[in-house]
């Protein structure tokens, strides 16, 4: 049986660290610098995704625009276009939309709202956990 983003989600909690639209990208990079994450939900009316502004957009910024940029709001170099996933989505599911896509970090939504976000971290070990577990059932097969 595939993990589901569910069962990563109730594994590792729900908890999505998200700011305003209108916090300064110092402060962004401060709450990243902080918790020791690699990316924050920019959240939208009523608890839905208005975009994501991860390390690599904190690096792009300051390369493209200079030190001056992290005066100016988050949604103003925030990524616009998140890729989401379900909670019925696989593990597997997940890691081809990460590696199709270039990003380490999927916002999940449930009804159209934040329910949590898995990280690239967070897909590799439900993926070693799987890759484990079918290693011991394969050693319980062969030595029966």
């Amino acid at each position: 049986m595939s993990t589901t983003v569910k069962m990563m989600l109730d594994a590792k909690g729900r908890a999505v660290e998200t700011v305003e639209p209108d916090r300064k990208l110092l402060e962004v990079a401060t709450v990243l610098n902080d918790r020791k994450i690699g990316a924050v939900i920019v959240a939208g009316l009523e608890g839905r995704i208005a975009g994501i502004f991860t390390e690599r957009d904190l690096v792009r910024t300051i390369a493209t625009h200079g030190v001056a940029a992290l005066e100016q709001p988050v949604q103003t170099m925030m990524t616009t276009g998140v890729t989401r996933c379900r909670e019925d989505q696989t593990v597997e599911e997940v890691m081809e939309m990460m590696t199709g896509g270039r990003f380490r970090h999927v916002p999940v939504e449930t009804d159209g709202k934040l329910a949590g976000i898995i990280s690239i971290g967070d897909v590799v070990k439900a993926r070693m956990r799987e890759v484990e577990h079918e290693a011991e059932q394969m050693k319980a097969y062969i030595a029966s």
